[in-house]
Order: structure tokens, then C-alpha cells, then sequence
């Protein structure tokens, strides 16, 4: 039986993930500070730690060692140092996801974005008050991350890199598609930017988990990174135009200038995919060599369409774009 550790656990992918690997036949434990509640089964076992401290991580697993860890909280260069010190000789296999952002912080590339893009030089930082700021230092981090974990690959750290656009999932904590059926079905206008805006590029979670389950079967050299990700794109539009089907709404998609949008304060709430970061990932090479079939929007929108009318709705759960919803409406009229 395949010990696994996953790092996090409590809200979407790591959730997800171990409910996969536990299915499978894994032994599991989740590792985090224990603040968040988790509805994971009582077989899980559940480690204790704050993961910005070595030696509460280093006390939390003790003389563990695991054949699998699936690392979800590795956000920046420190997070990699730790892992690759604690985890070094006591991991066959360890997976860290990191994002689709390390290519948009890339100057001069084109959109899909291909593993061979993320060499080269980054964009210089935005002021640091700016919007962009954020976005910009999450990918920057991301990037710091991966070349640790490069560096202890290439000393035979077994870490294999999985780079992820936004995870379309029923328990997404900040319910971004949730956003868009909470809006879909109150009846009123559903504003959004003018122009074409980035064609979207998602990955399904249960695609994500599925493949972290089988990992340990594969033959992936230390090191190796690929995108994970859907392999079509589709233009806003047509997801609202999909969405709106499955919701069954008759509601209006306003389009309205961007800066209207800016100055009443309701981007990017309003729209979360109309924002410039959102990265769109070729998924060639992770087709070709990790044998992916990936969920098609239109196969998995069901299921969190039916997931937000069932357990969102009844548990009052409300998405986090949806809580300045009024001032939406009030502008539209």
C-alpha cells in the first residue's frame, strides 16, 4: 500500500485529490495548521503544522517517509527550500503544482503557452501598488519555487513540476464559476468587459486528482514539469453562452466598457475570467507522455452547475465575487 502525504488538503484540489488516492488504495495523510474544517473521511490522517516553520513541519511527520507527497502550499522560494530539505531521501515520488502564471510573468511569448516557454526573461515588476502587483508577484514566486526544486532534481530530488490554469471545480473556495450561476440565475444583468477578451483554457480537478493517483506508475525523470490543462480554448462568450444553457437563464450579458467596469469598483468581481491573468497552457507534451484525457467544459459544467444548486445554495454558501453583487445590479440600472 502507497503511503501519500498531501500538503493542504482541506478545500479543493488536496480534498480532491485525497478522496482520489484513498479510493485507490493509498494511505493517506493530510499536513496543515488544522484552521480550516475538513469533511474528509476518518481514515485520513491528519498532521499538524504551520507550514512556515521547519521545525513544526519536521515535528508534525517525525521518522515518516512516504512514497508519494502531493504538495499544494509551496507558494514561494523559502516553501521550496523547506521541502526539498525536509523531504530529501524520505519521498519516492514528489509532486508539486505550480501555475500557469509562470509563463505570463514571461516577456515576449504566445499564447497557448508551451513547457519550452519558460525559459527566458520576466517582465519587471508593476508598481507596487498596482493591481498587477499581486498577480505578477504569485508567478514571480511560483518561478522561484520551481528553480528550487530544479536545482535539488538535479541531485536527484524526485520532484516532477505540474503548471495548472484555473482549476474549474465544484469546491473551488472562491467559486469563480459559482459566481457566474449565482449571477445567471438571480435574473439580473450579467455585466461584462467589452471586447473579445483571453480565450479561457481551464483543467477540471477530478483530471488533476486522477492524474496524481497514477504518478507513481509512471516513468518521469526528476525534474520534468508540464502543463496540465484542457486542450481547447473557448472565448468567454461561448463559456457564458454554455453556462447560461445548463442554468437554464434568460438573464442578459451586458457587455459595458472596461473602464466604466474599473471606476465603479466591480472588476474583477463582476468577471473573473475578464482579467489578464488568466493563462491558457498548451497540453501537448502532458497528452503525449502522462497519457492525460482530459474533461471537456462542456462534460464537467454539469456537475458544478448541479453541485452549486444542491450544496452551495442549501448550505448558504455564497461565492466571494457575489457578496458586491447589489452594486452590480445598481449600476446596470
Amino acid at each position: 500500500m502507497a503511503r501519500t502525504l498531501i500538503l493542504g488538503g482541506t478545500r479543493n484540489l488536496g480534498h480532491v485529490a485525497a478522496l482520489h488516492l484513498l479510493e485507490s488504495g493509498h494511505e493517506v495523510a493530510i499536513l496543515n495548521r488544522g484552521q480550516t474544517q475538513d469533511d474528509l473521511p476518518a481514515e485520513i490522517e491528519r498532521l499538524r503544522a504551520d507550514r512556515t516553520s521547519d521545525a513544526s513541519v519536521r515535528s508534525a511527520i517525525g521518522n515518516r517517509s512516504f512514497d508519494l507527497v502531493l504538495d499544494n502550499t509551496t507558494y514561494t522560494e523559502a516553501d521550496a527550500k523547506q521541502a526539498v530539505s525536509v523531504f530529501d531521501g524520505r519521498v519516492g515520488r514528489y509532486v508539486f503544482i505550480s501555475s500557469g502564471q509562470v509563463y505570463l510573468v514571461r516577456e515576449n511569448i504566445e499564447r497557448p503557452f508551451r513547457e519550452r516557454d519558460y525559459a527566458g526573461p520576466v517582465m519587471p515588476a508593476p508598481a507596487h501598488d498596482s493591481a498587477d502587483h499581486p498577480s505578477w508577484l504569485y508567478g514571480i514566486d511560483k518561478r522561484l519555487a520551481e528553480e528550487i526544486f530544479s536545482e535539488g532534481a538535479s541531485h536527484g530530488f524526485p520532484v516532477i513540476t505540474l503548471r495548472l490554469p484555473m482549476v474549474a471545480s465544484e469546491r473551488d473556495h472562491y467559486g469563480r464559476i459559482q459566481g457566474y450561476v449565482a449571477r445567471l440565475m438571480d435574473g439580473h444583468p450579467l455585466l461584462v468587459p467589452d471586447g473579445r477578451g483571453l480565450p479561457l483554457r481551464h483543467v477540471y480537478v477530478d483530471d488533476v486528482a486522477s492524474l496524481v493517483t497514477r504518478v507513481l506508475s509512471m516513468q518521469i525523470a526528476p525534474g520534468a514539469a508540464y502543463n496540465i490543462s484542457f486542450g481547447r480554448s473557448l472565448s468567454l462568450d461561448d463559456f457564458l453562452s454554455l453556462l447560461s444553457t445548463l442554468v437554464q437563464s434568460s438573464s442578459e450579458i451586458r457587455k459595458v466598457k472596461r473602464d466604466n467596469l474599473v471606476a465603479a469598483g466591480l472588476l474583477p468581481d463582476c468577471s473573473p475570467f475578464s482579467g489578464k491573468w488568466m493563462s491558457e497552457l498548451d497540453n501537448t507534451l502532458s497528452t503525449a507522455e502522462l497519457g492525460i484525457e482530459y474533461t471537456s467544459p462542456a462534460d464537467y459544467l454539469p456537475s458544478i452547475v448541479e453541485d452549486y444548486r444542491r450544496r452551495w445554495v442549501t448550505s448558504g454558501l455564497v461565492p466571494d465575487s457575489y457578496r458586491q453583487r447589489e452594486k452590480e445590479v445598481i449600476f446596470a440600472r
